[in-house]
């Protein structure tokens, strides 16, 4: 298994056009290169580091577990969920609804 990499886009007009949005994961090996082009739109990209990438796995996965939801702040009003289920958008913004997470997935009475 590679590990999985951050990239955005870094013309603002490419990233609404694009299907994966203005950040995006990307699995690959270790010793591969950075992508420069997005493999969704073309677009032009860079790798960042993600929040996730420096918060302990284990931790997160006992959040999961106990039924929360953890959010890191990206950028304004971007948040990465770092305690995603699947189906769930890895990136939540404000802006897109579509993106908030499902509380009648994760609430239980």
């Amino acid at each position: 298994m590679s590990p999985v990499y951050d990239y955005e886009h870094l013309d603002k007009n490419a990233a609404e056009a694009c299907p994966a949005g203005a950040r995006f994961d990307w699995e690959q090996p270790a010793a591969d290169l950075p992508l420069f082009c997005c493999p969704h739109c073309g677009g032009q990209v860079e790798r960042v580091l993600a929040a996730s990438s420096i918060i302990s796995r284990k931790f997160n996965c006992e959040l999961k577990d106990m039924g929360f939801s953890k959010l890191v702040r990206v950028d304004d009003g971007v948040f990465e969920n770092v305690t995603r289920r699947h189906g769930e958008e890895k990136y939540l913004d404000r802006r897109r609804p579509e993106t908030f997470a499902a509380l009648k997935n994760n609430a239980k009475d």
